[in-house]
């Protein structure tokens, strides 16, 4: 009988733990996602374990509070450790140090050494013009500061540091630091307590030699020491017991003793209402409540970072905190406002201005605060700064809400976290607002509307995003789902909606993480199932500047321009190379996708003579395409590409069933035949024995053949169904840990096209052996940003990228299952 019960008990156990490891790890939270400039993750399992940053690795942070009875708990953010300035960084205040590029005498690291003859320079030293207060772009630099100090008892002492590349720090002479590579971001190193005590009242030198070994160059360093103020003030770590992540909503649980809290971040990207979809405001939304039933006293604390508002950490920025339309605002922004100045992948906003907003009442307290000090009035009760405006670096934005007693029904509190860019992108040499600006909208307005639509909006989110979970479940099954889930936010703030001077729509996506162009077309074609499915005009506002650079006769070649520029500046392509076969054949594709999607070719028609010079030079030079770039060329170029000629080919049928929707059913027949003959050379030129080749004339190479998913979608027809059962087949045998790799050349891949390649099954269980693996791997891939595309298939980890919007690309077999359903 015991034997059959611990049996049974262990039978329960495996289905219970069977069913845990079903729930999806995010790589990263998606937390606040609006555009490239706004987008704040949380990479962590637990929300207050690690802090909030930006999708390229910028901290930005964020933290919460709550105090139950008296007893504090951190339910967002982590517990960092608070510094005292001892001698700043460039963060804090400009300073100069001595400086020479020239290779010096042995002693130049002592405390005696005279560095007269060097020259005099302030921090930031790097190599980016934008940036620096020392312009720096040797190959190795030597500085010398020297301090003095009024206190030198410190029980702690650490190095304050931001560099690049390989560094080594003496203090007074003696080593403190030496390292080979790079950190972007400041990190404290421990001094060692016998270099402490040899401080002096006066004549102190912090001496660096920093070498650059490869790309960026930078050095900024300072002294802090620990400050142990707060150090009596007990802050417990909620316990997080659940996180639900949906298509707009990531949802929190927390454990805080006596109550339990529920914590959502919300961004309503609702893709057919461009005016919620482009107003950049996302709720935090609270709500807690007594576990043993009994009445506590409540209050929350939410603190926001200035470095919403920056590029770096060195910029000055300017705080107001007022009153306006019912709700108290916090604002923050750079002193200097270089409007659109910036461009390039690494790069977060510095002009414009971040806010956070909350219904006002007398039980709401907002104030100023440097970036140590900002939860001190909270946790002490102390008075907290009435200023209503402050100048600095590194602030917070301090909102206190008392909620009261709270029992067993919820007491909720509702935030908004804004981004006023004033102008998202320089298009074509005119600077052009964000499209919920376009008629004059103010951000106090945008958060007063937000506020007023709040519970009809959390209602729309909450079933839209039980909508898509059914229909991905239903179109490929739960893992499916959840990755579509994942996709969601991700691709949509990978872009920026704004409107044309002519009055189109444009929606401009970001290169992320790879080199920041803007508007780029092998961007916009595997993202296209997402907003093909939830609204097709998005997808000509993909199109609409690619379409304009052509025919205003700016871009003068017979196929599309790879991109626009570097983001946010969009006056023409950046990109050094060329894409022929590739973007033809994206656009056109895309644009009978459209067709498809919106019952008719009114677009096509409206650019019917551009389409028509590209489906000409797809014609000419896209069967058996020359040694040129194309998107997957991560092993180097390749001629004679088997998959882009797929492109090619599926392009002319697409363009063939335009010319049909438009009437013109002599070009119609004319592309069709045209396509369908190549087709049948191209299985001829790729034959390799039970697979079809990588590139003709190469025997003994696969690679995964994923343009061929629209041949059915579109229902262009263009290649025997035997095609895709044969490559399938051969894709079920090449399956790793965490994917199939791109083609036979390397063991990584991309996710997006792995799923173009699934929809080329026919049953759920051919589906799902190539899906799975990719599930496999958001849930256990070390790298903790926003989901990478392109990853290692063997043990999981990015080779590159992150934060893109191809994920987009996981929606194709949802708009497979909605296209055949019709």
């Amino acid at each position: 009988m015991i034997k059959k019960y611990l049996s049974i008990m262990a039978l329960t156990l495996a289905v219970v733990n069977t069913s845990k490891a079903q729930e999806l790890r995010a790589p990263s939270y998606p937390l606040i996602t609006h555009t490239p400039y706004q987008s704040v993750w949380s990479a962590g399992n637990e929300l207050n374990t690690v802090a909030t940053q930006h999708w390229t690795g910028a901290e930005q942070s964020l933290t919460g509070l709550i105090k139950i009875d008296g007893e504090v708990y951190r339910f967002l953010g982590v517990e960092s450790t608070a510094y005292k300035t001892v001698l700043p960084t460039a963060d804090e205040e400009n300073y100069a140090v001595k400086y020479t590029e020239e290779s010096p005498s042995s002693n130049w690291n002592n405390a005696d050494f005279n560095d007269a003859a060097w020259k005099t320079g302030k921090a930031p030293f790097t190599d980016d013009d934008s940036k620096a207060k020392t312009s720096w772009k040797s190959k190795n630099l030597w500085t010398r500061r020297t301090f003095d100090l009024s206190d030198k008892k410190f029980d702690k002492l650490f190095l304050k540091l931001r560099h690049d590349d390989n560094i080594q720090v003496y203090l007074n002479g003696e080593k403190i630091y030496d390292v080979s590579g790079w950190k972007h971001q400041y990190k404290y190193i421990a001094i060692d307590k016998s270099v402490i005590k040899k401080l002096k009242a006066k004549n102190n030198v912090l001496a660096v030699h920093i070498e650059n070994s490869a790309g960026g160059q930078w050095l900024d360093a300072g002294l802090v020491t620990e400050d142990v103020s707060m150090k009596n003030v007990t802050v417990h770590q909620a316990v997080q017991t659940n996180v639900t992540l949906e298509a707009t909503n990531t949802k929190y649980v927390f454990d805080c003793g006596k109550a339990e809290l529920k914590v959502t971040f919300t961004s309503p990207l609702l893709l057919d209402n461009l005016k919620v979809l482009s107003r950049p405001v996302t709720y935090i939304s609270l709500a807690v409540n007594s576990k043993d039933g009994n009445k506590h006293d409540v209050q929350v604390y939410l603190g926001a970072s200035s470095s919403l508002a920056v590029d770096s950490p060195a910029q000055e920025v300017e705080a107001w905190h007022y009153n306006q339309n019912e709700l108290a605002i916090l604002k923050a922004g750079t002193t200097e406002q270089p409007v659109l100045q910036k461009k390039g992948d690494d790069v977060r906003i510095d002009w414009g201005y971040a806010y956070v907003a909350t219904p006002s009442s007398k039980n709401v307290k907002q104030y100023i605060s440097s970036a140590n000090t900002g939860f001190e009035p909270f946790l002490t009760n102390k008075p907290a700064s009435e200023a209503v405006n402050q100048k600095g670096n590194n602030l917070n934005l301090n909102t206190i809400v008392d909620l009261g007693s709270v029992g067993k029904k919820e007491a909720k509190q509702v935030f908004m976290m804004g981004y006023d860019e004033l102008f998202a992108v320089n298009y074509f040499d005119t600077n052009l607002k964000p499209w919920w600006k376009k008629d004059g909208n103010t951000m106090e307005n945008a958060l007063s509307e937000a506020k007023s639509e709040y519970e009809k909006l959390m209602t729309k989110t909450a079933a839209f995003d039980e909508k898509l979970k059914s229909d991905a479940t239903k179109a490929g099954g739960k893992k499916y789902a959840d990755l579509c889930i994942l996709a969601y936010r991700q691709a949509i703030a990978a872009h920026s909606i704004t409107q044309a001077p002519n009055g189109d729509i444009l929606f401009l996506s970001k290169e992320n993480h790879s080199n920041g162009s803007i508007n780029t077309v092998d961007l916009t074609y595997p993202s296209a199932p997402l907003f093909l499915i939830y609204n097709p005009k998005l997808m000509e506002g993909m199109l609409n500047g690619i379409f304009y650079y052509s025919e205003s006769g700016k871009w003068k070649k017979p196929f599309p321009s790879h991109d626009l520029g570097t983001y946010p500046i969009a006056t023409g392509q950046t990109y050094g190379e060329d894409m022929p076969v590739e973007e033809a054949g994206n656009a056109i594709v895309v644009v009978a996708a459209i067709a498809q999607q919106e019952g008719n070719a009114d677009y096509a028609k409206k650019h019917w003579a551009t389409l028509t010079e590209w489906a000409n030079y797809l014609k000419k030079s896209g069967f058996d395409p020359e040694n040129q770039l194309s998107t997957d060329d991560f092993a180097g170029h390749l001629a004679r590409n088997s998959n882009l000629s797929i492109k090619a080919i599926e392009a002319l049928a697409a363009y063939g069933k335009l010319a049909g929707m438009l009437g013109d059913k002599k070009t119609e027949q004319e592309f069709s035949s045209s396509a369908k003959e190549m087709a049948l050379k191209w299985m001829d030129l790729a034959k390799d024995k039970d697979h079809y080749s990588l590139a003709f004339g190469k025997p003994g190479t696969w690679s995964q053949k994923y343009n061929l998913a629209w041949d059915t979608i579109l229902d262009l027809n263009a290649f025997p169904e035997s095609v895709r059962k044969t490559e399938v087949a051969y894709y079920l045998t090449k399956q790793n840990k965490y994917g199939m790799p791109l083609d036979s050349r390397e063991n990584y891949t991309k996710s997006d096209w792995i799923i173009w390649s699934a929809t080329l099954t026919d049953n759920q269980k051919d589906f799902e052996s190539i899906i799975d693996p990719v599930w496999l791997y958001a849930n256990e891939t070390p790298d903790r940003v926003p989901l990478s595309d392109w990853h290692q298939t063997v043990d999981g980890h990015m080779v590159n990228f992150k934060a893109r919007s191809v994920v987009g690309g996981y929606y194709m077999q949802l708009l497979k299952w909605k296209t055949t359903k019709k």
